[in-house]
């Protein structure tokens, strides 16, 4: 017996969490049930997370969470209380599966069945954010070493698990060498370790134009946070319908399960909504837990009642389907089909007692780190890179000078272009001559003697060679 932690949420999320627990109930799941209060209800009492203490104590102690989906209220300062969860809780993969019903659910790509596993934790969703100018704005991508073993090393050990064949990785390191550079670097180390899985990588707008056109061509596919966020919405969508999905929120001891859709509060209340993505992510709580026979029955009889063309509103087509049901009605079909399989679409066995091999993180060898240079970022509202270079040359050091201006990453000094459109906000690389090393101290005397000229430094970044590899971007155009 295991004991999870329970979420109703708003909107629809009361009558599909309903329909979603009496099925999997009906199919033997052993499961005791701890029920909590969160979203829009927490919400406007004056919570702006969402979700009360107490309740974190009993979703941290059950270690599993099923959650519906939840209304955030506009403005006010509220927060994502999905965001929130997956950072607070470290569940660092989500997992979201998705497989086309043809010919019963309407789709332009019959054959399709791919997996989206989609970091969680970091990228741009760290959201560190920074107005630097009257003109610019900042968000600061993040990506660690860890983050991206972590996820890479999961997307592989799922397609071992599930026996899938294939792991396509999607960046667009072309650009972002550092960053997306990195994770798609830790993905060629770590496919060595399973050569009975191919791998591929592909830039992510080819590999998303790929992927909406010929589906069938990929199996898994593992990226950062924000690409997964959009493909996998986007695979979901063109593999039927976003609201036929669930997902998987992994971490290392705690994971939720939802479905991918919003609490859609027109349709509360009404016996309309479709308890299908809901249910796929409690099937998928169902494996993450050992219950895996149960997972296995629940599926084939969801995928003999969508055969069987008993259809909520949603998915209904007069051509295809047999039968307009409610949110109760449909649950209760698929309760009626507990114990059989579908004849057309594909019955789904899944692997008895199968654990993924998740490595704990360990840390590598601390590189040589040498301080080259430093960026210092200025506010400053001329449209002239050149005079602007006059007026930061006088503060250089003897031996540490000015040895490129950019302007939203594009080199504009020297040897910039007039046709360049510049804003207020301007990154100065200063670099010492004869490939002597940089300290701190001729840090402090840059941004002094700066200061002392009136010249705005909004912030600086300073260079590194990382035994003995350039760590930073080039300016563009250099």
């Amino acid at each position: 017996m295991t004991r999870i932690t329970v979420a109703k949420g708003d909107g629809i999320g009361p009558e599909i969490m309903d329909a979603t627990l009496a099925i999997i109930k009906a199919a033997g799941a052993k499961i005791e049930i701890d029920e909590i209060e969160v979203g829009e209800k927490v919400y406007l009492a004056g919570n702006t997370s969402g979700i009360a203490k107490e309740s974190w104590d009993i979703i941290r102690r059950n270690k599993i969470f099923l959650k519906a989906p939840i209304t955030t209220p506009q403005g006010g300062g509220y927060k994502s209380l999905n965001v929130t969860t997956r950072k607070f809780l470290g569940l660092y993969a989500n997992i979201r599966p998705c497989i086309s019903l043809h010919p019963f659910v309407k789709t332009k790509h019959p054959v399709m069945d791919v997996v989206i596993v989609r970091e969680n934790e970091e990228d741009l969703y760290a959201g560190i954010e920074h107005q630097q100018t009257d003109e610019v704005v900042q968000c600061l991508k993040l990506i660690s070493r860890p983050g991206c073993e972590k996820i890479v090393r999961y997307a592989f050990e799922y397609a071992k698990q599930y026996g899938r064949k294939k792991v396509t990785c999607f960046t667009k390191d072309n650009i972002m060498k550092q960053t997306d550079g990195l994770f798609h670097q830790v993905f060629d180390e770590i496919a060595k370790e399973y050569p009975e899985i191919e791998n591929e990588h592909w830039i992510i707008d080819i590999g998303a134009a790929k992927m909406a056109d010929t589906p069938e061509a990929f199996d898994v596919i593992v990226m950062p946070n924000l690409y997964g966020d959009v493909l996998s919405d986007v695979a979901a969508q063109i593999a039927g319908s976003v609201g036929l999905a669930g997902s998987a929120n992994i971490g290392e001891q705690c994971a939720m399960f939802e479905a991918i859709h919003g609490s859609a509060p027109r349709r509360a209340g009404q016996n309309m909504a479709n308890p299908s993505g809901l249910l796929q992510g409690a099937i998928m709580m169902l494996n993450h837990i050992g219950q895996t026979d149960v997972a296995e029955k629940v599926q084939n009889a969801w995928l003999k009642t969508i055969e069987d063309g008993i259809h909520t509103y949603d998915i209904y087509k007069e051509e295809t389907s047999k039968k307009k049901v409610g949110t109760k009605e449909f649950a209760d079909a698929v309760i009626a089909n507990l114990g059989k399989k579908p004849m057309q679409l594909k019955a789904v066995t899944y692997a008895k007692n199968a654990t993924l091999n998740l490595k704990k993180y360990s840390r590598k060898t601390p590189a040589q780190k040498e301080l080259v240079g430093v960026d210092l970022f200025v506010h400053w509202s001329g449209t002239s890179a050149d005079e602007l270079a006059a007026l930061i040359r006088p503060v250089q050091l003897p031996d540490v000078t000015l040895s490129m201006i950019t302007n939203r990453g594009i080199k504009v000094w020297p040897e910039g272009f007039e046709e360049t459109f510049c804003t207020d906000h301007w990154r100065c690389r200063f670099k010492p001559k004869d490939s002597r090393l940089l300290t701190k101290k001729d840090i402090i005397q840059l941004l002094q003697r700066t200061t002392d000229a009136n010249i705005d430094i909004i912030k600086t970044e300073n260079l590194y060679h990382f035994d003995g590899k350039a760590a930073y971007s080039l300016g563009q155009g250099q």
